[in-house]
């Protein structure tokens, strides 16, 4: 017999040999383990073990600590709160009695004597319903490992791509401070992760002439907020050794739900080995200039 293998049931009752008929009968029907407890102390010690208790019929008439006492003890611990509790009683069969035991948090009061079929559909309805939300659960679970395996992997493929490109990366806070780098930038800079993070901007930028770099946090922050994005600008970084570094440098402002920015993505190519170069219509103007390999 397999039906609710499993599952524990916990039964109470201060009379042996209610407890051995009841045990008796459910052997006959399902294979449940059993627990027995003959008072309310001993309920709650063995529902507060190590025991998984998955339903508990409780006797209501015992001494010392009765079944409404014994059902609002358990009701009150995080690890019993949520175990169905189902009342017998021969003795409190009045409407007010039933109803006491639903306030205290009984999810069926049964009269006895009672109709053995009656006893184990309720008890199977309840381990039914047991079992489907342990597999809504488990479903619930699968997806969510999934999710976070694909989320994972989603990140990882992202962090590779930003390990492994060539340009630099940057992050910046609103004001200007640097929050994360790529090894790209690194490399180009010389500089390790812990000098760089939170250094501001200007520390490793050099644009050009002084006007134009005491401006960086001011006339480009105020670009980037009314079109989001700067790009192609010819720039310089200060490398760790005092280099200058020639780059193509681009800007994206990241905003919020409420529309401020929230990061700045910088990207940076190196252009050492490159050469300005101007060319010049027949009547002397430029039109525009390039770069090219040296």
């Amino acid at each position: 017999m397999n039906r609710y293998s499993g599952f524990t049931l916990l039964a109470v009752d201060d009379h042996e040999h209610n407890l051995f008929t009841l045990r008796t009968l459910l052997q006959q029907h399902m294979d449940v383990t059993i627990l027995e407890a003959t008072s309310g102390q001993q309920a709650l010690d063995i529902a507060l073990g190590d025991a998984h208790i998955d339903l508990i019929i409780l006797d209501i008439q015992m001494p010392e600590m009765d079944g409404f006492q014994t059902a609002s003890m358990l009701k009150i611990r995080k690890k019993t709160r949520d175990i169905p509790i189902i009342f017998l009683t021969a003795a409190f069969k009045t409407q007010e009695f039933q109803q006491k035991g639903y306030e205290v948090g009984a999810v069926d009061y049964l009269l006895k004597p009672i109709d053995d079929n009656q006893l184990i559909n309720k008890i199977s309805t309840y381990f039914r319903l047991i079992e489907k939300e342990r597999d809504l659960n488990r479903e619930l679970e699968r997806k969510v490992a999934e999710r976070t395996a694909e989320l994972a992997q989603a990140k990882q493929h992202l962090e590779n791509i930003i390990n492994y490109m060539g340009e630099a990366l940057l992050v910046l806070s609103p004001e200007g401070k640097i929050r994360e780098v790529n090894p790209a930038l690194r490399r180009m800079l010389g500089y390790s992760d812990e000098a760089l993070l939170g250094m501001g901007i200007g520390d490793i930028f050099e644009e050009e002439g002084d006007e134009q770099a005491g401006a960086f946090m001011g006339t480009w922050l105020e670009a980037l907020i009314r079109v989001g994005a700067l790009k192609q600008i010819e720039a310089r970084f200060i490398g760790h050794d005092g280099r200058r570094i020639p780059i193509l440098f681009s800007r994206t402002a990241i905003k919020d739900d409420q529309g401020e920015i929230s990061h700045i993505l910088c990207i940076a190519k190196d252009m050492s080995g490159y050469v300005r170069q101007d060319t010049e219509t027949t009547d002397g103007r430029s039109p525009g200039s390039g770069m090219h390999l040296e």
